[in-house]
């Protein structure tokens, strides 16, 4: 009888275990995907979590700025109050955009926030700007070629339009013009190019080239942005009119063809 009681326990015990193991493989296959991807994926995540506090902070500051603009009378106020928005804009863009990093390129992609979904050129670059107080057409925007794009903020004359010109060379011109925030738009491309006080160069894109994803290049590795043709550039944070529309939340109408 204690033979049998024993080999009794011992089934119910291997038929326990075999229970158990079915119901924890999918978790225990879940975990191991996940150890995977993590030990072959590198770079910077998508941080849609400090992305919403830096557009809510932005926000107060532009909104204190403009009250401070329209309350005031005085011509030498009102400049400094620009110049101060200027330099919230040109602190604030670059940390909005690499909170976007690493999430993934799709030539259809409309992703509005970092990690949701894919995200194309256009649309990371009207994202952005949107979510940093822009009032810009998110969808419309995005869909233009770049000309058009910059044209929304910028008039023809301050925007440089280079083809066939050295990589080198075209570096040194933007370099020349000094810093601030760029829209740069290239043969089937739009972007970002932020150029620090110090003469840094950064190509903030979500890119269609490897790695497929949204990308912060030193002037180095920005090989989009080597090989193209053609480039068109404007600086948005260098335009007094760009900051104040921004400031008063004016409307940028696209500008199409």
């Amino acid at each position: 009888m204690r033979k049998i009681l024993i080999r009794a326990t011992l089934i119910l015990l291997l038929v326990g275990t075999c229970i158990a193991g079915w119901v924890y493989r999918a978790r225990i296959v879940a975990l191991v995907e996940t150890t995977i991807v993590s030990s072959t994926t590198s770079g910077p995540a998508p941080d849609p979590e400090t992305y919403s506090v830096l557009s809510e902070s932005l926000e107060e500051h532009r909104r204190r700025l403009s009250a401070d603009y329209r309350r005031t009378t005085s011509n030498t106020e009102r400049t400094k109050i620009l110049a101060q928005a200027r330099t919230l804009l040109e602190m604030s863009l670059p940390r909005l955009m690499r909170c976007w990093l690493g999430t993934p390129w799709d030539f259809n992609g409309i992703a509005h926030e970092p990690g949701d979904g894919k995200v194309a050129c256009g649309y990371f670059v009207s994202s952005v700007l949107q979510d940093a107080g822009f009032r810009v057409e998110w969808a419309p925007l995005a869909q233009q070629a770049s000309q058009n794009i910059l044209g929304t903020f910028l008039p023809p004359d301050d925007m440089k339009i280079r083809v066939g010109v050295d990589y080198e060379r075209f570096l040194s011109e933007v370099l020349s013009c000094g810093n601030g925030i760029y829209i740069v738009g290239l043969d089937s491309h739009v972007a970002f190019l932020v150029i620090t006080d110090g003469g840094e160069i950064h190509f903030i894109h979500s890119s269609g080239a490897s790695p497929y994803c949204v990308v912060d290049e030193s002037r180095e590795d920005a090989q989009v942005l080597r090989r193209s043709n053609y480039r068109v550039t404007g600086n948005l944070t260098a335009s007094s009119e760009v900051i104040r529309n921004w400031l008063l939340g004016a409307r940028f109408k696209t500008r199409t063809l």
